[in-house]
């Protein structure tokens, strides 16, 4: 895995730590993010969330200044937590570190512990190490997944052989969420999703709420014990999951990825092998419609050069579908920061939409992947852009589509067939010197 060297990012890929924390908490019913820094760093997450979304979103800052950069920020931490378990009334609070006051070295952790020590019959009140000047969404929300996990998480229980913990990673929508909750109720298996951001920000509950709204109970934390196995959707969460592994000693199962055919089988089989059932005819009928897909959409796909930039997860899932499954070639694959996920994609690099719209150029890409964000270069390169990741923030409808599971690859394989068909309807004529039949 390489990357270029430059002195400053044009057009930026990666998102920061701490939004991609908030976006974890958010999962959690009647929780509050909390970004312990200035107040441009919660601004700007919360319009990138609320652009995405279309919804309402309940993120707190500790309104850092100047002066308070320099002489300490505990007594702003100690003043909006106060305030927000008076007016806000949570269920849980997540306070995020920012690139403010990671640098000067505030300790968080400690002046959590001090300040649950002065409340102790206040809301669970949790410290996550989210310094924006490395990572990525991926890594803000895996951290604030594993320090839930390890502050709440419960004691050991007998063990539900219909139980099971699911991981979700960032990068999985609420249409994703509820294919994964169906697949597991097929087998006869209970699902406890951390977090649930399907139930939270779906859409289905009306008005303001001054805290998460939806998602996951946070008594699920007390019922970990109990779970006969630890699915991880998702190479980023495998950390939160290893926490649990040695808690409890439940086994981890952990899936890089449940776009595809191959990706998929894999998963449905550990569901038969966890229930001790037959995969459901439904399930047999959904993989059926899976292949006839992929052998149509191939005539499109096959031999189209495809330039993506996501999230490692999503980077690694779709990249592979499209590639190993479909036929297409890696024009560009290009993620904002080092993942375990990268393991699997030998040609990913680490770069920024400039470096994507280059390797696209370059290579003439015939299909783009990105968020609204390559929006631009999309346009100046004269090539479709298939919208995926976070924010997309000009199509409706987003955080419900779905691109996993044999339903959800078949989505995305006629949503990037489709772009394609457009392209060649509209221009017939090759756009590479060597050519490319249009059948």
């Amino acid at each position: 895995m390489g990357g270029t060297v430059k002195a400053v990012a044009i057009n930026p890929l990666k998102q920061s730590q701490p939004l991609g924390g908030a976006l974890a908490v958010l999962g959690f019913d009647g929780a509050v993010p909390v970004f312990h820094g200035s107040q441009g760093c919660a601004a700007f997450a919360k319009t990138l969330l609320v652009r995405h979304f279309r919804e309402a979103v309940p993120l707190h800052t500790t309104a850092l200044t100047e002066v308070t950069a320099v002489l300490g920020g505990t007594e702003n931490l100690f003043q909006a937590l106060e305030t927000l378990i008076t007016n806000a009334r949570p269920a849980l609070i997540a306070v995020m570190s920012t690139a403010l006051t990671e640098t000067k070295g505030e300790d968080l952790a400690g002046d959590v512990d001090r300040f649950r020590a002065r409340h102790p019959d206040g809301p669970p009140v949790v410290a996550v190490s989210t310094p924006d000047f490395r990572g990525s969404v991926e890594d803000g929300y895996a951290a604030a997944v594993t320090a839930l996990v390890e502050a709440l998480a419960g004691p050991p229980l007998a063990v539900d052989p219909r139980q099971v913990t699911v991981l979700a990673g960032s990068h999985l929508t609420a249409g994703d969420l509820d294919l994964v909750r169906a697949a597991l109720a097929g087998f006869g298996l209970s699902p406890l999703l951390l977090p649930d951001l399907g139930g939270a920000l779906d859409g289905g509950r009306a008005g303001y709420h001054p805290a998460a709204a939806g998602g996951t109970p946070l008594d699920t934390f007390a019922r970990l014990g109990a779970s006969a196995a630890v699915l991880v959707l998702g190479a980023s969460l495998e950390p939160a999951a290893r926490v649990l592994e040695a808690r409890y000693g439940t086994p981890v199962y952990v899936f890089d990825r449940l776009t595809g055919l191959e990706a998929t089988d894999a998963f449905y089989a550990r569901l038969a092998a966890l229930s001790g059932r037959p995969v459901p005819e439904a399930v047999r009928r959904a993989r059926a419609r899976l292949t006839d897909a992929l052998l149509d959409a191939h005539f499109l796909v096959g031999g189209a050069r495809v330039a993506v930039a996501l999230e490692a997860d999503f980077l690694l899932a779709v990249t592979r579908f499209l590639v190993d499954e479909l036929g297409a070639e890696a024009a560009a694959a290009v993620a904002p920061a080092p993942a375990p996920a990268l393991r699997g994609l030998p040609e990913a690099v680490l770069g920024d939409l400039d470096d994507w719209e280059s390797q696209a150029r370059t290579a003439e890409a015939d299909l783009l992947i990105a968020s609204s964000h390559g929006v631009h270069a999309a346009r100046r390169l004269g090539r479709p852009l298939l919208r995926l990741g976070l924010p997309v923030y000009d199509r409706l409808g987003v955080h419900f589509r779905r691109s996993v599971l044999y339903t959800g690859s078949m989505e995305l394989t006629f949503r990037a067939a489709n772009l394609l068909l457009e392209t060649l309807e509209s221009h017939p004529a090759p756009t590479r010197s060597e050519g490319r039949s249009p059948s």
